[in-house]
């Protein structure tokens, strides 16, 4: 049985860069990023799904947490059919040296993969791919309202 996924996603920004977990899709043959966060799990509270994620992805805790907003991602990925509704939030480092570091390794439900920094203008100009859809506008948005 498919089932809709509840995630939640950090976006934590450097300059005008994000940092983005970076994953290839195998049957589009398209290199795509996502910001780092994960599977909300059952009676667990979203805020503590960014905590732990952020631990296990990234070894990092986080501060000044604040929602963006909740959107729905219908996709396909790897030839597959995924739907979520996905709470997207702002985010810090507790610990500033996380901000100097250029990558991050890590491994997602078995799969590894690495993080980096990506400038916000690569996804405006097409460049680069960022999911959810509509993540793009949104946090364009978001840094002009700062």
């Amino acid at each position: 049985m498919e089932k809709i996924r509840v995630i939640a996603l950090a976006v934590f920004r450097r300059d005008d860069e994000i940092l983005v977990n970076e994953w290839y899709d195998s049957v589009k043959r398209e290199t795509f990023y996502r910001p780092p966060g994960g599977g909300v799990e059952f009676g667990e509270r979203v805020i503590d799904t960014l905590r732990r994620e952020m631990r296990e992805e990234l070894g990092a805790e986080i501060r000044d947490v604040r929602l963006l907003q909740v959107t729905e991602n219908l996709f396909v990925r790897n030839g597959k059919l995924g739907h979520e509704i996905v709470w997207i939030h702002d985010a810090a480092f507790v610990d500033p040296a996380f901000y100097a570091r250029d990558e991050f390794l890590i491994d997602e439900n078995g799969t590894r993969g690495r993080a980096v920094w990506k400038s916000l203008r690569e996804f405006e100009r097409g460049v680069a791919s960022l999911y959810p859809d509509g993540l793009v506008e949104l946090l364009k948005q978001a840094t002009d309202d700062r």
